[in-house]
């Protein structure tokens, strides 16, 4: 099958070509046909299976189709898609302007940790498609910046994660204010109760898509195990990125201190590396994200949270310097790797404190996941585990217990919008702001080596969906947003 056996108009065909795909992933074949033929859609899909161009594509051509506004009128919202963090909405934004490159549609992207006023003047001069995340649209619709009377697609992209990071009451609020007649479209890893729950509420006899089920790891990785000493897992990671001469490496930490530690550690070892995590600047991570992807960062160490917006084809290697707490996320973590047909490399660093992670994992992916100890890093078989530490907010006392029961609630990076806005004026046809002129990042903290973290950032705590409290989109200052009170920072 072939992108023009799909019923894509001719420029948005073009502009496929131009960025050398030919073949369409399975659930670009699946789903581009499902939206253009106008009715609601379930899409159970993995990041880097290709979901993106299977909504952006089939929306551009949709609203394409429509007439012209009047001379002198504005544009009105027509298209809405929702993400759960700031990289990934940037992201789908820029799939949108590349394959709308030859279409007279605009559009932005709208989130917070950059200046609200680029988004408003772009709203005013009139925009197709938005692409937001939950807090910043919510920011907009309570000033009334934005209008979404006319708005005819919505898209929910990875549901599952909007519903980890608590938006729940947020996506509630937005779907409480748009037209009842629209195109709905959900995408989701999983499909879980919760999933299923406002699946119902949302959708109208959609369409059930459903492709690289999140409980399944791509084949075309390669995993690996290495067991190490805690101590020693910096010293191994080093060795393996020299020894193999490894560029374009993510690295995966628990923690998002661990995360800046291991950075700095690595950068004293000459290895080029930055840190991307909620309590960065968004200037600092887009830069961090956009070296990345230029090949000219080695290595770059995010949590799981940050990594939710990167998408980058023929990513090579993949490395889990601490296991995740909650087994799914490793699939989803070494689902970077090893995308479009191409193989990649998923590795491990296992200490004896993460037997138990290890177990759950391999029982996840229902497999063994093959262990090779490197010489010169043989763990010490008489080394006893130690429980892995979290510390609350506010930096007191460590607790021990299940991530799934006992985590503290987190700001996951805290609030929609600091008060200084980062630079940046335009993204996309319409402009807004998403701090793509970067200043440098801001310094990594000191510290050891990463065996005793803090809190997980991205485990979910008890009542997030139905009861707890919302939390920020991934990004910002370290601030909190407070929507009972109606403060959310800007």
């Amino acid at each position: 099958m072939s992108f023009d056996s799909l019923g894509l108009s001719e420029p948005l065909l073009r502009a496929v070509i131009e960025q050398g795909y030919t073949t369409p992933t399975p659930i670009q074949s699946q789903a581009i046909p499902a939206v253009l033929n106008g009715g609601d859609l379930l899409a159970g899909a993995q990041t880097g299976t290709g979901k993106t161009a299977g909504f952006t594509l089939p929306i551009l051509q949709r609203l394409s189709e429509a007439p012209a506004p009047a001379a002198g009128s504005r544009r009105p919202v027509r298209a809405l898609i929702l993400t759960p963090t700031r990289e990934l909405a940037a992201q789908v934004e820029e799939s949108v302007r590349t394959y709308g490159k030859y279409l007279k549609l605009k559009s932005t992207v709208m989130f917070g940790g950059v200046g609200i006023n680029p988004q408003i003047d772009a709203l005013r001069r009139g925009v197709d498609i938005v692409v937001a995340t939950p807090g910043r649209l919510l920011d907009h619709m309570q000033q009334k910046t934005i209008d979404l009377s006319k708005l005819e697609i919505l898209v929910l992209d990875e549901a599952d994660r909007m519903l980890d990071m608590g938006f729940i009451h947020d996506i509630k609020r937005v779907l409480a204010k748009l037209p009842p007649k629209r195109q709905n479209l959900l995408f989701s890893a999983t499909f879980s109760d919760e999933i299923k729950t406002l699946a119902d509420s949302l959708l109208d006899k959609p369409a059930l898509i459903e492709v690289a089920r999140r409980n399944s790891t791509v084949e075309a990785i390669a995993q690996k195990i290495h067991p190490v000493d805690r101590d020693k897992k910096r010293e191994l990671l080093t060795h393996l990125i020299r020894q193999n001469n490894w560029f374009q490496v993510l690295v995966f930490s628990r923690t998002k201190h661990g995360a800046n530690r291991l950075a700095e550690q690595l950068t004293k070892d000459g290895i080029s590396a930055l840190a991307i995590h909620g309590n960065k600047s968004q200037s600092a991570r887009t830069r961090a994200l956009a070296e990345f992807k230029d090949n000219t960062l080695q290595v770059l160490v995010a949590t799981d949270i940050a990594a939710r917006g990167i998408d980058i084809d023929q990513l090579p290697h993949v490395v889990n310097f601490d296991l995740p707490n909650v087994p799914e996320d490793y699939v989803h973590r070494i689902g970077r790797t090893g995308r479009a047909g191409a193989t990649g490399e998923a590795v491990s660093l296992v200490c004896v404190d993460e037997h138990q992670l290890l177990k759950d994992i391999e029982r996840l992916i229902k497999r063994p996941i093959p262990q090779e100890v490197i010489a010169g890093f043989e763990p010490d078989l008489t080394q006893k585990p130690e429980p892995i530490l979290r510390r609350s907010q506010g930096g007191g006392g460590a607790r021990q217990g299940s991530p799934r029961q006992g985590a503290p609630k987190q700001a996951n990076g805290g609030g929609r919008g600091p008060a200084k806005p980062a630079h940046g004026g335009g993204n996309g046809n319409g402009g807004g702001g998403n701090g793509s002129r970067s200043p440098k990042p801001v310094a990594a903290k000191t510290g050891g080596n990463g065996s005793a973290p803090r809190k997980p950032e991205g485990a979910r705590p008890a009542g997030a969906l139905l009861g707890g409290k919302p939390r920020t989109e991934g990004g910002g200052a370290g601030r909190r947003d407070t929507p009972r009170t109606g403060q959310r920072g800007r």
